[in-house]
């Protein structure tokens, strides 16, 4: 099982905002100004956009300059929001249910529970250090925003990693997330996926993108339990 963190278990939205402005300009020189849409984006497509919509070039050859005002962005990024842990509890808030759901689905037979995020890793694990649900995860197999390719690119490789690792246990995935792109991702990278209507998108978006269940929440333990053993079921699998 694969979850998304933001909106989907947590929302740290304005701790996220004020590190992504100071890290934008600590690597730019320049203010962040305008901040592109992040829903179901990972923090290096955030970041490229918000070079682009804050008319931010790069000196050099484009490919080599990007990855290295990446590379000095994704170490700003950790920094930054390292520095604003503490605020977390009181400017962020656990989703309702969120907590109880990767406890209980963790609990299912022969349950593996990583991430599949938008957020760079470090900042990944602080978010859920920060609501008690780090323990819930193996974050050695899990995709972060840090990595350069989509999200569906990132799931496969997140099931190559944990096949690897975990001997050839891996039979079916499924996702966990909020948004359509997010949906768009599972389809590219062969998992299920449960949407929940905790983020910007609505129950309809998410049904029209194609979800497998769509959820109001994480709310009923219970049915996110129910949802998740039948997608991984031989039934559901056809």
């Amino acid at each position: 099982m694969l979850w998304n963190i933001d909106l989907t278990l947590v929302d740290v939205a304005r701790i996220s905002r004020d590190s992504y402005a100071e890290a934008f300009e600590r690597v730019t020189g320049r203010p962040l100004v305008a901040l592109p849409q992040t829903a179901g984006r990972t923090d290096s497509e955030i970041f490229f956009e918000a070079l682009a919509l804050n008319e931010v070039g790069l000196a050099g050859p484009a490919e080599v300059a990007g990855q290295e005002l990446l590379a000095r962005y994704t170490r700003e990024l950790a920094v930054a929001f390292e520095a604003r842990r503490d605020l977390l509890p009181a400017h962020g808030r656990a989703l309702p249910g969120a907590r109880d759901a990767v406890a209980a689905v963790g609990g299912l037979p022969g349950a593996i529970q990583s991430v599949l995020t938008g957020t760079i890793r470090p900042n990944a694990v602080t978010k859920l250090q920060a609501f008690g649900m780090d323990g819930f995860f193996d974050f050695e197999i899990g995709g972060y925003g840090s990595e350069i390719y989509p999200k569906g690119a990132q799931l496969v490789q997140a099931r190559s990693r944990a096949a690897e690792k975990y001997a050839g246990r891996i039979v079916s995935a499924v996702y966990l997330a909020d948004s359509g792109r997010d949906v768009e991702a599972a389809k590219i990278g062969g998992a299920r996926c449960v949407a929940v209507a905790s983020g910007r998108s609505t129950a309809g978006e998410l049904r029209e993108a194609g979800a497998d269940v769509v959820l109001d929440d994480l709310a009923d333990t219970d049915r996110v339990v129910r949802a998740v053993d039948w997608l991984t079921s031989p039934v559901s699998a056809g």
